[in-house]
């Protein structure tokens, strides 16, 4: 490893650190109820940041039918026609705060402790875009990679227009390896390729027992309240171990790590005396085994509450899926089942309201070799594969659009950066570290060390 890139990479960390800490402070929450005239703030401090790297940058909000997408950059850097190609991807915008009870700062306003800097955006995603910029300006003149940056400002709704943008822009994303920095790490100090990520199902349920509230006292006996028919179900969801109850879904176990019991327990926030449902390892009930939540309900509220049969229920259900299944037809398989379970002869009505692809990396390339070796590099620690139970749907689109490229998921987070959650936070040196490696690995690539 070059000492002078290591330096290189070094000195600008304070500047690097500081764009950071700027960009955290535009709230650029994507989502429809928020201001998105911060969301096209925060898509200009990142494009600002590409043209003084020396890329030729557009920012585009792609027209569909669906609507107009998020504000993208897209821009590009040549260095040569006999050059391999790099997309690195990352995404500009954020969840929102959520409340701000459980908040132990400004979650718009960074501020480090104790090693970490906390703010939204902090983790996921901004730090990817950073690493991304720093690597590049660590390379400098000797940057032998072309190099086309793809940050995206939709990612957390979904990216809803993700897939007409590679169609549209498809000769402009073309690329021999695609980065994409949004995911996270084994552990603090212990780089991680991702190679899995499960798909994900949102399944809307409705369950009716009466055409209208009636009285609990007058009715009560003969008649079913939907909220217990509900609950009947769900019930149902899980056999005895706690495994995932609903047949034709996809699971294995065959991860190379193993979440130790205290620390899945810690992470997870797990009060003390609950069981850990399923069985098999840990990370294969997180990684390679379907998983199911409800994630919303919507029955009276105790504030509301009287003494009436409930006639109605409605719940959305989240399901993890194993990489590589079919989303959509797992989806139906949970909702054939729900509808089976319908106890007493209630009335279930079932919807598929997401259904987002998994990924499974192939078989290893010399291109997984290099990253590794930079990895491992960069930390001073030997990199592992990790699957991860959550979902990034796009990467499904990007094996399809461009099948031949490969796609290297990597990132910054770690079992502490509570990304999506109060006081987000990012490691600042394994955020240091994942841009030497990042430095790294494009200086193999230009060496030509993959050929």
């Amino acid at each position: 490893m070059s000492s002078d890139l290591v330096a290189r990479v070094d000195e600008a960390l304070p500047v690097h650190r500081a764009l950071l800490e700027d960009l955290v402070r535009i709230p650029s929450v994507s989502a429809d109820a928020f201001d998105q005239a911060k969301v096209r703030e925060s898509a200009e401090f990142v494009a600002r940041m590409a043209r003084e790297r020396g890329f030729d940058v557009d920012i585009i909000e792609l027209e569909t039918p669906q609507g107009k997408g998020r504000p993208a950059i897209l821009a590009h850097k040549h260095v040569g026609d006999d050059k391999p190609t790099i997309l690195l991807y990352a995404h500009h915008d954020v969840q929102p705060q959520g409340t701000l009870d459980g908040w132990e700062s400004d979650p718009f306003e960074p501020v480090e402790k104790n090693g970490r800097l906390y703010g939204r955006g902090t983790a996921d995603d901004k730090a990817g875009v950073l690493v991304h910029m720093a690597a590049i300006s660590a390379l400098g003149d000797d940057l032998a990679v072309n190099v086309t940056l793809f940050i995206e400002g939709e990612e957390e709704i979904g990216s809803p227009t993700f897939h007409a943008f590679l169609e549209t822009y498809r000769d402009r994303l073309q690329a021999d390896a695609i980065v994409v920095a949004d995911s996270g790490n084994w552990k603090v100090g212990v780089p991680s390729l991702t190679t899995s990520l499960r798909g994900v199902v949102r399944l809307g349920v409705e369950v009716s027992t009466l055409t209208h509230g009636v009285h609990s006292g007058q009715y009560g006996g003969p008649t079913l309240d939907a909220v217990t028919a509900l609950a009947r179900i769900i019930a149902t969801l899980h056999d005895e171990n706690g495994d995932v109850a609903v047949p034709g879904l996809d699971a294995w176990d065959d991860a190379d790590v193993d979440y130790e019991e205290e620390h899945l327990r810690r992470d997870a926030a797990i009060l003390p005396g609950m069981q850990l449902l399923g069985t098999g390892s840990f990370n294969s009930r997180m990684w390679t085994k379907p998983s199911i939540a409800v994630i919303g309900m919507d029955v009276t509220s105790t504030a509301e509450a009287s003494n009436t049969v409930i006639p109605s229920a409605r719940a959305f259900l989240s399901m993890r899926v194993a990489p590589g299944q079919d989303p959509q037809r797992a989806g139906e398989l949970l909702a054939e089942y729900i509808e089976a379970q319908a106890p007493f002869g209630a009335t279930v009505v079932t919807e598929v309201a997401e259904a987002g692809s998994g990924f499974k990396a192939g078989e290893d390339t010399p291109i997984m070799h290099l990253a590794r070796e930079a990895l491992s590099e960069a930390f001073g620690h030997e990199s592992v594969d990790i699957g991860t139970g959550g979902s990034i749907p796009f990467i499904s689109d990007l094996a399809e659009v461009f099948p031949e490229a490969e796609i290297l998921v990597t990132g910054v987070e770690d079992p502490d950066a509570r990304a999506h959650a109060h006081n987000e936070s990012l490691h600042l040196g394994d955020w240091r570290n994942a841009i030497l490696a990042e430095a790294l690995l494009l200086e193999k690539l230009g060496a030509g060390e993959s050929r």
